[in-house]
């Protein structure tokens, strides 16, 4: 059965990794959608209105994810954050935050195959999302790692403070831009921290791709814009009249994100080489 499942595996992820290509083609082929239409009609956030935000309390389960947890605190996700099924979270995170189908798929699947369930029928609470080393990785931008602090369901506001500062660009309007170099530069210095301060730290080339392309949603699907990013950070709410900031007809493809984080990536490593 062990054999049967890989060379089932191998093949799923080969047909997405296919339909992910096509999806990127056709996004470059048709047109964007208008800003202000992002979230599809039938959907909560739809012409900038969300629902209303309810901090966490009590048992509410959340994960490590400030984006997966916004949508609980909005109740888009089961506000207790338990008992969720992988197609509902796949559904809620396309419609919310414009990830390709291909995307919204993948990562699910990827999270039900960690958890030993089924994607297809599998439930889960967000905080076993949390599980370390899976998608949860030392060294995050928000989180202080899990050998310092087991609950990984409540950012470090000092963490989001010294990320949100390291913002260097200006809009327009002069509010602050997070930029790719500035979101290198953030990775290596955590990442040189949390190797002094955690004597359990791990790393490998998987976990940091992880972290840079987490991280990496915040310069594509929030735009690198601060004011946007310091209440989901800070607070893991959406700021009034948001939405995401990829206007292609099919969503973020993991092709088309890849070019984010790769050169994310590659700046943290060269960043941390010149120390």
């Amino acid at each position: 059965m062990g054999i049967l499942k890989k060379i089932t595996g191998f093949f799923i992820n080969v047909f997405v990794l296919a339909w992910d290509f096509g999806l990127f083609i056709i996004n470059i082929l048709t047109p964007s959608l208008k800003p202000g239409h992002v979230v599809p009609a039938h959907a909560a956030g739809h012409h900038l209105t969300w629902p209303e935000y309810v901090p966490p309390k009590g048992d509410d389960s959340r994960s490590a994810c400030p984006m997966l947890n916004a949508l609980a605190n909005h109740g888009i996700l089961p506000h207790d954050g338990k008992n969720i099924s992988f197609k509902e979270l796949n559904t809620a995170v396309r419609q919310t935050f414009n990830f390709a189908p291909s995307f919204c798929f993948f990562v699910p699947k990827f999270s039900a195959d960690f958890l030993n369930r089924s994607y297809w029928t599998g439930r889960f609470d967000l905080a076993e999302l949390s599980l370390h080393n899976a998608i949860e990785h030392d060294a995050s931008l928000t989180r202080q790692d899990a050998a310092l602090v087991p609950d990984q369901g409540k950012p470090d506001l000092k963490l989001v403070d010294d990320l949100l500062k390291e913002a260097t660009a200006k809009m327009p309007d002069g509010s602050p831009l997070l930029t790719i170099p500035d979101l290198s530069r953030a990775l290596s210095k955590r990442r040189k921290d949390a190797r002094k301060t955690n004597q359990a730290y791990s790393e490998n080339l998987f976990h940091n791709i992880f972290g840079s392309s987490n991280s990496s949603t915040m310069l594509t699907i929030f735009g690198g814009r601060i004011t946007d990013l310091t209440p989901m950070l800070t607070e893991e709410r959406f700021s009034e009249q948001w939405e995401p900031r990829v206007l292609s007809r099919f969503g973020l493809t993991m092709a088309k994100f890849n070019g984010t984080v790769l050169p994310v990536e590659w700046g943290a490593k060269s960043k941390t080489a010149e120390h």
